[in-house]
């Protein structure tokens, strides 16, 4: 039998491929099909969480983290951080919010421990895990689980991101890793954040930054890399520790514009609603409640108000123009 040809003309490979990509597993962009998403955050951030709610949506075809899932998938986890019965624990607290709809199609590796991507035999080993649960997509939490490459050498993670792409390509499924970040890293730096980014920057599509603004708050905001598409705007996420859930986050109330300038009409309007004259303090007092203002702001539309001949000030208090007390009769 003769082997398929391995170089294909463009013509051959149209009328093999649709030349329309074909559509992300999650939406808008986060992991493309057969595509890596690399996800990381300091310690202790909450990915391994994010990634487990991520895997149980994709299982359930849900869009709870608000990422559109367009059909549920077949997800493969290989976690390493955990005992399997604390999994599991951790699972079935997640599964309350969907039900049932993820149980045929979520699958755990309960032996990953031990097995090493760049070695031949742990390659095979998460190989036949990923043919047993004929899994479209594959975890890996966390990466430095799965090798013992230095990860300051370049040649090293080159050599593991080929093992990631000999998964990828072998398995036939999209790849969500958790990765660690380096300890200093700027505000504006998402994909090359990751340790060993100069190899990892050359092999992921996608790229999601996990970050905690406030250690006081059970709130993080997730920063994105896009490879193929235009990445989205950070966003944030709540967790709820009751249902270990992350959902969006309410955004964060407008402050109100702060009033640059107040109108010589404000400082009248306090001084009819007073009905009789007042002394200096308790005048711009008023102005600031009136007006949300600032001290120094009440003092200038004062001394501008008395300029303007608005006010006027007599025997230590300001009070309106008599002709204005007869038109108001001294009240509002």
């Amino acid at each position: 039998m003769t082997n398929s040809p391995t170089v294909l003309s463009l013509a051959q490979l149209l009328e093999q491929q649709s030349p329309s990509p074909p559509p992300c597993l999650v939406e808008p962009g986060l992991l493309p099909a057969q595509g890596i998403l690399f996800v990381g955050g300091e310690p202790k951030v909450g990915k391994s969480l994010l990634v487990a709610n991520l895997a149980l949506a994709l299982a359930a075809g849900s869009g709870r983290l608000g990422f559109p899932v367009p059909v549920p998938r077949r997800v493969l986890i290989c976690q390493f951080e955990l005992p399997i019965p604390h999994f599991v624990s951790r699972l079935a607290t997640m599964r309350r919010i969907v039900g049932t709809a993820a149980d045929q199609k979520l699958f755990v590796d309960t032996r990953p421990t031990g097995h090493l991507l760049s070695a031949p035999q742990g390659l095979n080993h998460f190989l036949s895990a990923a043919h047993a649960a004929a899994s479209e997509i594959i975890v890996l939490d966390p990466l430095y689980s799965t090798h013992d490459q230095d990860e300051n050498d370049t040649r090293a993670m080159a050599a593991l991101c080929q093992s990631l792409l000999r998964l990828r390509e072998a398995s036939r499924a999209a790849l969500i890793v958790v990765h660690h970040v380096r300890k200093s890293i700027g505000r504006d730096e998402i994909g090359r954040a990751f340790r060993g980014s100069s190899a990892l920057h050359a092999v992921g599509d996608s790229y999601l930054l996990v970050t905690r603004p406030s250690p006081q708050f059970n709130t993080v905001e997730l920063r994105f890399q896009f490879r193929y598409t235009a990445s989205p705007l950070p966003r944030s996420l709540h967790f709820d520790p009751h249902t270990l859930w992350f959902s969006a986050a309410d955004p964060a109330p407008l402050p109100s514009p702060a009033r640059r300038k107040v109108e010589t009409t404000d400082v009248t309007q306090v001084l009819i609603r007073s009905g009789a004259p007042l002394h200096y303090n308790p005048l711009r007092q008023q102005i600031m409640q009136r007006t949300e203002c600032s001290k120094r702001t009440a003092q200038l539309a004062i001394a501008r108000a008395c300029q303007e001949g608005g006010i006027v000030q007599d025997d230590g208090q300001y009070r309106l123009p008599l002709s204005r007390e007869c038109r108001f009769g001294g009240g509002e």
